[in-house]
């Protein structure tokens, strides 16, 4: 597992910009208005050698000046709880303002490595002028422009420095399931359901588990190892933190697991945030199970679940492959039949298709749909074989790979799952050129 640097600071100093200068691409939204960065993004950097996770906490303000205070510190105080080394960002502009002297005050307090990073300073005066913020009480202080990069690097040479080595994934000899899902869905009441005990604190308020719960659980033989990714320690106020750290938890947790098992709150349905981690869980190629808990709570007839399953899978086209099942945590109703869909698809992640029977369903896919011509010439297919399993990846050798349009790739894929079962599992396909 990586080390993780969070980026904090008031809104309007740059700490989105500095956040796509670190992870080299605009993937946060940058804007003069203070508050703009509604969705906090994470990524992987990468300097001298290391890699590590960056963290952007945005800019969420509320309107109440109470709340917001309260908003900043908490944001700060879960930065430090997730974080090995923090960038602390302010702006030369408009010099230091009672807010930065206050979450100053909360980041002295605290033993992790803090860099003081004065934006903006693009100009020799202004960088003369950042001297001022010594008085914040940092002993590394870094002027730099995020917009044109100078002294980004000086920045990355003392961060490096200062960051553990990357932590190696767990080993144990079970399957890792990632229960994972937006926060007060029922994943720890799943979980304690499973376990027959209260091994993770159960409210209704979002966010009462502080890290990442791994629990070995035994079924019919078969030992798993339950990861319980709820959110937080705190019972924080300001809901945009608990559902962004709880979603870098969850990614950490992804990175780790075999298979993820998304939970969705019946009522509610699949909403915006378990599309992005069911996109993470399909990058990483885990296995995908989808678990729509308090079904209990619709009203129903013979045909809701067949519905509903039909109204997920029109919503969101990457979940025709995805297993689906509902429960009831809280009534222990079908709680254990995931556990045979879970084997299921870890079988499925591991099947290894010979090379002979491969080449012939090329050749029949071939036949049933032959390959279009691109500017007067026909493409060509004339080999393909399985190069790894656990999961799946398949190499398709042909004449102009570069060519070959999205729709044939994704009948290729429509095909391979229709004929050898690839149910809750990622396929990747890579065309060479022969």
């Amino acid at each position: 597992m990586l080390p993780v640097v969070s980026i904090v600071g008031r809104p309007n100093v740059g700490k989105s910009t500095l956040f796509n200068r670190l992870i080299g691409q605009r993937k946060a939204i940058v804007h003069n208005f203070s508050g703009v960065t509604r969705d906090r993004h994470y990524g992987t950097s990468f300097w001298n050698d290391t890699d590590f996770t960056v963290i952007d906490t945005g800019g969420y303000v509320p309107q109440d000046d109470d709340v917001f205070l309260a908003a900043i510190r908490e944001q700060v105080h879960i930065a430090l709880e997730e974080s090995d080394a923090v960038l602390f960002v302010v702006d030369v502009e408009t010099g230091i303002t009672d807010l930065d002297e206050a979450m100053a005050e909360i980041l002295r307090t605290q033993p992790k490595p803090v860099y003081l990073v004065v934006n903006k300073a693009d100009n020799e005066e202004r960088r003369w002028n950042t001297a001022e913020f010594y008085s914040l009480g940092f002993e590394h202080l870094f002027p730099v422009s995020s917009v044109n990069g100078s002294g980004t690097g000086e920045l990355l040479d003392a961060v490096v420095s200062s960051l553990p080595d990357p932590q190696p994934y767990s080993e144990e000899p079970y399957p890792k399931l990632a229960i994972i899902g937006r926060p007060n869905v029922g994943k720890s009441s799943y979980v304690n359901a499973l376990l027959n005990h209260d091994r993770s604190i159960v409210t209704d308020v979002a966010g009462t588990t502080r890290d990442t719960i791994n629990s070995t659980f035994e079924y019919e033989g078969r030992k798993y190892l339950l990861m319980d990714t709820a959110g937080l320690r705190k019972r924080t106020k300001v809901k945009e933190n608990i559902e962004f750290y709880s979603t870098v938890r969850t990614m950490r947790s992804l990175m780790e697991c075999d298979v993820a098992v998304l939970m969705v709150d019946a009522t509610q349905g699949l909403e915006a945030q378990d599309v992005r981690v069911l996109a993470e869980a399909e990058r990483f190629n885990k296995g995908i199970v989808m678990v729509v808990n308090k079904w209990d709570l619709l009203e129903k007839d013979t045909n809701t679940f067949k519905y509903y399953v039909e109204g997920i899978r029109q919503k969101v086209h990457m979940l025709s492959y995805v297993p689906i099942i509902s429960i009831s945590a809280l009534n222990r109703k079908r709680i254990f039949e995931v556990l045979p869909i879970v084997d299921r698809v870890l079988e499925n992640r591991k099947r290894k298709i010979s090379t002979s029977e491969m080449n012939q369903f090329l050749e029949r896919i071939k036949n049933e749909m032959p390959l279009p011509y691109v500017r007067g010439q026909q493409l060509k297919m004339n080999y393909v074989t399985q190069v790894k399993q656990n999961p799946p990846v398949f190499a398709f050798f042909m004449n102009k790979p570069k060519e070959l349009p999205v729709n044939y790739r994704r009948y290729i894929e429509n095909k391979i799952r229709d004929t050898f079962d690839f149910e809750g599992v990622p396929i990747t396909m890579v065309f060479k050129e022969k």
